[in-house]
């Protein structure tokens, strides 16, 4: 059973798909009677955004706080001070996507001390295998160190996000789950999470392991 946290992180390898998954978790909790906001903290990437899902995730009672620069032809990052609220008020159930790689995780330093005097947080890994520079446990290893390293947070949890976009089998996420559970033994982290499209969650057997649906009307954005 997943054990939902007031706070959720999410942070991978560029490209590993954490948006989609930020999204869709936020969908979860606020069906599942939350008062949830979302905050889009990618500050590597301006062109592949939570605030592009703002109007759906808005339309579901969930609140999208993300840099000023979203969406406009400004270079520079300005986290929105709106952000402190998801790490500050215990009544909310904050849903933080963070930048990819060890350059994004570096925009968690002015909300670290806040997340962890709380101590009611998920730092979730995506690992998405299908990635070049994480096709392997190890290099997938790797990057979270990286990452640790530049947000001074451990990660708590891991989500398997393998996937080949649109092309992506049903025997695609069966093979991925080997992987994903050699990286759960090296770190000794819960595997929470497998992420499986809607169309093809059905085809989709693995033992012991919570499906993540994604939705296709939330899962149109791609890192």
């Amino acid at each position: 059973m997943v054990n939902f946290k007031r706070i959720t992180l999410f942070a991978g390898h560029y490209g590993s798909g954490k948006t989609n998954i930020a999204v869709n978790y936020a969908v979860l909790l606020k069906n599942k009677g939350f008062n949830v906001k979302i905050a889009d903290l990618d500050i590597v990437n301006p062109y592949f955004r939570t605030k592009d899902s703002a109007e759906l995730l808005n339309k579901e009672g969930i609140e999208v706080i993300s840099p000023s620069f979203a969406n406009t032809n400004v270079d520079l990052p300005a986290l929105p001070a709106e952000a402190y609220s998801l790490v500050q008020n215990k009544n909310i159930y904050a849903v933080l996507d963070i930048g990819g790689d060890d350059r994004g995780a570096y925009a968690l330093g002015r909300y670290r001390p806040y997340i962890l005097e709380e101590n009611n947080y998920e730092m979730v890994f995506v690992a998405n295998f299908y990635r070049p520079l994480t096709t392997t446990p190890q290099s997938a290893l790797e990057v979270m160190r990286e990452i640790e390293e530049a947000s001074q947070i451990k990660f708590t949890a891991i989500v398997n996000n393998s996937n080949l976009g649109n092309q992506t089998t049903p025997e695609d996420i069966v093979a991925s789950d080997i992987k994903a559970k050699e990286l759960e033994k090296l770190t000794g982290l819960p595997l929470i999470f497998t992420a499986v499209r809607a169309d093809i969650a059905d085809s989709v057997n693995l033992e012991n392991i919570v499906p993540l649906v994604l939705q296709q009307k939330y899962f149109d954005i791609k890192e």
